[in-house]
């Protein structure tokens, strides 16, 4: 007969008072006063349960990547939670030598016009329904309950104004992310 020492593994989030979690199907959906997070795990092979004010999360396996796996679902649900419960705000600066940038929301897009001198603007989406961007002078706030909308429209915004076929060291214009904050 033989005996495993092999130790169970297991994650557990605390939920807050001010947020409630629930399951529907393979998606976890966070409420909170900043509003909802939705986050799809079905391709992740963990089992999530939710019980009074914790989630606990147990993975399939009992291996290094399973372990790996577990922490990773536990710091996505730890983030839905701290997004709707405080936010998220990205900063992104506007930086030119020459031509004035201008920057300007329409709708569900961001157009930063005058890069360059160019005649046509170029345009970054903003990601998820909640993601709030302004312009405040020199920077950008883009500000939101979901780190995966607010960081990925902050990416978006920072890809658009990239250069191409010139040194990236001389010619520094564009708009970069340089603050990564929790609160909105």
């Amino acid at each position: 007969m033989a005996t495993s020492t092999e130790q169970e593994i297991m994650a557990e989030v605390k939920i807050p008072s001010g947020v409630k979690l629930t399951k529907e199907g393979s998606s976890i959906v966070a409420k909170g006063k900043l509003g909802t997070v939705k986050k799809d795990f079905l391709r992740i092979p963990v089992t999530i349960t939710i019980e009074g004010d914790k989630a606990t999360i147990k993975p399939y396996g009992k291996r290094k990547r399973d372990l790996a796996v577990t922490n990773t679902v536990r710091s996505v649900i730890q983030s839905m939670v701290k997004g709707v419960e405080k936010g998220f705000t990205y900063k992104v600066k506007i930086i030119f030598a020459h031509f004035p940038i201008s920057v300007k929301v329409k709708g569900k897009e961001i157009h930063v016009e005058n890069f360059f001198g160019e005649r046509s603007a170029r345009v970054a989406r903003i990601q998820g329904d909640a993601t709030k961007v302004e312009v405040q002078g020199e920077d950008v706030l883009i500000k939101g309950p979901s780190l995966d909308d607010v960081s990925q429209t902050a990416a978006n915004i920072e890809q658009s104004t990239r250069i191409k076929d010139k040194d990236q060291r001389v010619f520094l214009d564009g708009l970069y992310i340089y603050t990564r904050e929790e609160g909105m």
